[in-house]
């Protein structure tokens, strides 16, 4: 018996028919777990969110400025790692955010000022850290995918979802246990031991250019029209689209552990409904993905927005464990396929020359919005002693999502219509 090594083709598309290759998958998977693990710290603030409160004041917005800053950074640092890694490549984005977010968990079971601890999350754990191992990485597997792109998308931002389900109630024990410090701890040690790994496997270069038949921005060039719209008209509408989405998304998942133990139910039933809502999320969020390759990215990101703002409508009125369980089960299937809908729909409408920049820049925005609606849920709850009020904005910034999103399906439908019609 004799053994070889991959032929070349493992590692070089097909320039006939599609740029996918089996190692598409290993980038996909390996992203996917980088994901995971990078996203989990943020975990630690959410799930232990009254726990480290008295701490630093006693105010639940102070602290959850932590988580904040922490997407907000992410979101602005994918656009500089974004850049970095069309230029170089990603794994050495990859590596710098694995140190960067070992530190920030270092730096944060240290912290006995709260401006310490916001450094961390704001600087360490998001610029830097999470700003490697969010935006980069999408945009990344984007070029690696085209037949089945919508899967691999949902996939490797499943990760966000799947790093909640399995640290949620890892530190849930470990809080209860060993208190918020020792908990930042051990997630570092496991962080550097995992993360760097991985990044090599980041290390061969996507394909430069995608299957021509599959461009659909480039046809757009002739006209420079996209949508019936200049392309920067269409960018700032989903940029603002995806600041409203998120608001209301990140309502339940920063506060429903504080929300549930708020109604009266224990912290360890608590941490697992965050847990089953991210669980389901992964899931739902690969067959969004699959919805996505079939319907399109725009049509994805309005029945999944409308389904969210209904979930978020009945959280206002369900006070019982059995009934706050099913709601976020319902939830995390809602939201799952709104964030990977937008990349989907930058690839499907914008050059692929344009693809890093337009994807870190959107989640830039989407972290801006997970960022506000994290705060304003702890800043609302410091107002009023509830989260009633809270989730109220977030239904009406989900609404405002759907006013900009829905003119923007009309056109492609009536686009589409006219292209049937001359074929």
């Amino acid at each position: 018996m004799t053994l070889s090594l991959p032929s070349r083709q493992f590692f070089e598309r097909n320039p006939v028919t599609s740029v996918e290759r089996p190692y598409s998958w290993v980038v996909a998977i390996a992203s996917l777990l980088l994901m995971t693990v990078g996203n989990a710290s943020i975990y630690v603030l959410i799930v232990g969110l009254t726990q480290i409160t008295p701490e630093f004041g006693g105010s639940r917005g102070i602290v959850s400025f932590g988580y904040s800053f922490a997407l907000f950074g992410m979101g602005l640092g994918g656009i500089l790692m974004g850049r970095l890694s069309d230029r170089i490549g990603m794994v050495w984005p990859a590596i710098i955010g694995a140190v960067s977010v070992t530190l920030g968990a270092l730096v944060a079971a240290r912290a006995t000022d709260a401006w310490v601890f916001l450094f961390a999350h704001a600087i360490l754990l998001g610029l830097i850290g999470n700003g490697g191992l969010f935006s980069p990485l999408i945009a990344n597997v984007t070029r690696w995918f085209d037949r089945r792109r919508g899967i691999a998308v949902a996939l490797v931002v499943s990760g966000q979802g799947l790093a909640g389900a399995l640290a949620a109630p890892i530190f849930r024990w470990l809080l209860e246990d060993f208190g918020w410090r020792a908990t930042y701890d051990y997630y570092a040690i496991f962080a550097i031991c995992t993360l760097v790994p991985m990044a090599f496997l980041l290390w061969p270069k996507a394909p430069a250019e995608p299957a021509p038949a599959l461009s659909v921005g480039d046809a757009s060039e002739a006209d420079n029209k996209i949508l019936g719209r200049s392309p920067t008209n269409v960018g700032w509408t989903l940029n603002a689209a995806i600041i409203g989405c998120c608001i209301a998304m990140a309502m339940p998942m920063v506060h429903v552990v504080a929300h549930a133990e708020d109604k009266g139910h224990s912290t360890v039933d608590a941490a697992m409904m965050l847990s089953v809502l991210l669980g389901v999320a992964f899931f739902a969020r690969v067959t969004w993905g699959g919805i996505s390759d079939k319907i399109g990215g725009l049509p994805t990101l309005c029945i999944s927005s409308v389904l969210q703002a209904l979930a978020l409508c009945l959280y206002l009125f369900v006070d019982s464990l059995i009934g706050l369980y099913a709601i976020s089960v319902f939830f995390g299937v809602a939201f799952a396929g709104i964030v990977p809908s937008y990349a989907v729909i930058l690839r499907q409408h914008f050059p692929v020359s344009e693809i890093g920049q337009r994807v870190g820049v959107i989640f830039l925005f989407g972290a801006l919005g997970m960022a506000l609606g994290g705060w304003l849920g702890g800043a609302i709850y410091d107002l009023t002693g509830s989260y009633f009020e809270a989730f109220l904005v977030g239904i009406a910034a989900n609404v405002v999502n759907l006013f900009l999103v829905l003119p923007l399906l009309r056109t492609e439908r009536r686009q589409a219509g006219r292209g049937a019609a001359r074929a």
